[in-house]
């Protein structure tokens, strides 16, 4: 096993999707998104609504790349031969060998398709069987009831809720915890996983 290199250009990919490191170019990609389905980020800690919010949603998450915090990935969809939305491993904690996966967001085409379960299949499998760590956690605002399902879907289990625990847009945020554990990812979640996205 190995530590994540936050030099090295990962591509994560299946018959479905393609993870790739999202670059500073790729403000241009995701504008639409954020011009167009401004309610994408409804509950988000971080806004990229409107073309400056979108560019300071990615100057923190190249800031924490920088600092070796997290790892950001833009989305391909290749049924459709579109670029989908964001995700990234984050909070990556070697000492305890966790890490955190989340900052996930689609465009609303690409939503209930199966491509989350195909980009949770590929980082779950990356986290695990590459970095070999013990913990992938999850979280989500606590009134956020379709991250929360799709979450459960993909074989987290529930640990609990951190009350007002952060900031968020409108006052605070209640935060819902989830999370994998590499038994659970070998005994029964990988499994599970692959099955729903073969179907």
């Amino acid at each position: 096993m190995k530590k994540l290199d936050f030099n090295t250009n990962y591509i994560l990919e299946n018959d479905v999707a393609q993870l790739r490191p999202l670059s500073e170019s790729d403000l241009d990609i995701l504008s639409k998104f954020s011009l167009e389905e401004p309610d994408l980020w409804t509950y988000s800690l971080l806004p990229a609504n409107g073309l400056k919010n979108l560019k300071n949603y990615l100057d923190v998450a190249f800031k924490s790349k920088k600092e070796q915090k997290s790892y950001p990935f833009i989305v391909f969809d290749k049924r459709t031969n579109l670029y989908a939305g964001t995700t990234r491993f984050y909070d990556y904690q070697p000492t305890h060998n966790t890490v955190q996966l989340g900052y996930t967001w689609y465009g609303k085409d690409f939503q209930g398709t199966g491509l989350n379960k195909n980009c949770k299949y590929l980082m779950l499998t990356f986290a695990f069987e590459t970095l070999g760590v013990e913990r992938v956690e999850f979280r989500a605002d606590n009134n956020n009831q379709r991250s929360i399902a799709a979450m459960k879907s993909i074989g987290c289990t529930v640990e609990g809720v951190l009350r007002s625990n952060c900031k968020a847009v409108d006052g605070r945020r209640d935060s819902i915890i989830l999370s994998i554990l590499k038994d659970e990812w070998f005994d029964t979640v990988k499994e599970n996983l692959l099955k729903k996205i073969r179907k």
